[in-house]
């Protein structure tokens, strides 16, 4: 079943385009990840998908609906995102308090849980938390509520790498337990890729790359060497990146059938391609080429 399905959708500021012409379909009881540099438009398109905002043109359906003022979707959608504004004087507390009533699958036992794992003083008033305690009870929100449909966006900063990974770690025992579909949208992606199960790639407002991870894997190759065997090997190929350190180089290119078993022949060492870099290649390619299906084309 599909969780999520857009339609050429736009949303336009004066003459900004946040989002121009997003056409996706989201598989439900899926771990998403939605990347993309900042102002890309990711936060813009969970916003029109929670019915935050309304959209310029296009169609979207959200668990098999339109969520703009629609209450029965938007009661079964949580939305995280990093920017979460509560009242000076409400507590960690008072938060949960009104969640366990807006969340018709909440479950206090994880979230009491929660509370206690990572240290968040549930009677301190929101004005006197850190960064991180404030992200802290985003997550718990977030895991706690076990909504049908979660959007996390940049749901931990403040957060250290032994919080971060407690909250991964939580995050994939819930859904194993508790499937649901999640769209995550974070800068720490080699943190997060073998949590993902699909990526979608935003770059200024349309969509780059749409696949699973599992069909990224091969997309593209690193190999380094003698300078001299890298170039004789990159001969008729477009590599994606190229660098040089005396007499070694290294280079990246768009995967083809056989290119690894050739590098292996031409004596070059070959490492896979990260999530991350991929999408550092994809993100910085030549600005000229506007057309996303360029960019796919090297995945």
């Amino acid at each position: 079943m599909t969780a999520i399905a857009t339609t050429d959708l736009a949303k336009h500021y004066a003459e900004v385009r946040a989002l121009d012409g997003v056409t996706l379909s989201l598989e439900e009881h899926r771990i998403h990840g939605l990347l993309g540099r900042n102002g890309a438009g990711k936060t813009t398109l969970m916003k029109l998908l929670t019915g935050q905002v309304f959209a310029t043109s296009g169609e979207m359906r959200v668990l098999g609906a339109d969520p703009v003022e629609n209450v029965e979707v938007l009661s079964r959608t949580a939305f995280i995102q990093e920017s979460q504004k509560y009242p000076d004087t409400f507590r960690p507390v008072d938060v949960l308090r009104i969640a366990a009533g807006a969340y018709p699958h909440w479950d206090q036992a994880l979230a009491d849980r929660l509370v206690e794992r990572f240290a968040l003083p549930e009677k301190r008033r929101i004005k006197k938390l850190s960064r991180g305690q404030l992200s802290a009870i985003g997550i718990v929100v977030g895991l706690a509520s076990r909504a049908p449909l979660t959007f996390f966006d940049e749901p931990y900063l403040g957060l250290d790498a032994v919080a971060r990974r407690m909250f991964y770690d939580e995050l994939l025992a819930d859904f194993s337990e508790h499937p649901r579909t999640i769209v995550l949208s974070t800068h720490h992606i080699d943190e997060v890729a073998n949590l993902l199960e699909h990526v979608v790639i935003l770059d200024r407002g349309r969509v780059l790359l749409d696949a699973d991870t599992d069909e990224l894997q091969g997309a593209a190759l690193t190999v380094s060497g003698r300078t001299a065997d890298v170039d004789a090997f990159l001969a008729g190929r477009d590599p994606l990146e190229r660098t040089t350190l005396g007499s070694l180089a290294t280079a990246t290119i768009a995967a083809a059938d056989g290119d690894e078993q050739a590098a292996r022949d031409a004596g070059l060492d070959i490492a896979p391609v990260s999530l991350q870099a991929l999408f550092v290649h994809l993100t910085t390619a030549d600005a000229s080429a506007t057309d996303p299906a360029t960019a796919v084309a090297h995945a």
